[in-house]
């Protein structure tokens, strides 16, 4: 899976770290959407509010960039790049958060619909890979 980062204009210091429908599908679970969401060092964060000062989102103390069909965040529910980057599946140009951390994400918003039948599908993985049914390297 390629993650064109290009359009941003921008040189991350950090790698970024993939989350929502790109990581499932990095995962085969599903395909993704039309955005990529990002959780990006403060550092980053913090150059890119700055670069796209009249594209930011914030829900409920979690800022979004929000440009070029990317929405880069400085966190999720108060879960930073830190926490949400432990054991990341590092790539290229980026990270990919674990599928641990991803069911974790995914639980905090079951009560959506979409966001149940995504816990579904990472539960379902973890299960596959924890009993033999395939490999848990990445499938892409």
């Amino acid at each position: 899976m390629h993650i064109d980062l290009s359009p941003l204009k921008y040189k991350f210091c950090h790698k970024p770290l993939l989350i929502g429908g790109c990581a499932m599908e990095y995962y085969g679970l599903r395909k993704a959407g039309a955005d990529i969401d990002l959780v990006v060092h403060p550092d980053d964060h913090a150059a890119l509010v700055t670069l796209y000062p009249d594209h930011i989102k914030d829900l409920y103390g979690d800022i979004g960039v929000c440009e070029y069909g990317f929405e880069i965040w400085n966190q999720i529910c108060t879960f930073d790049y830190f926490y949400l980057g432990e054991n990341a599946v590092e790539e290229q140009d980026y990270r990919v958060i674990s599928l641990e951390k991803l069911l974790f994400l995914k639980s905090l918003a079951m009560e959506i619909p979409k966001y149940h039948r995504d816990l579904e599908l990472v539960v379902k993985k973890v299960l596959d890979i924890a009993y033999g049914k395939e490999s848990s390297g990445d499938i892409c």
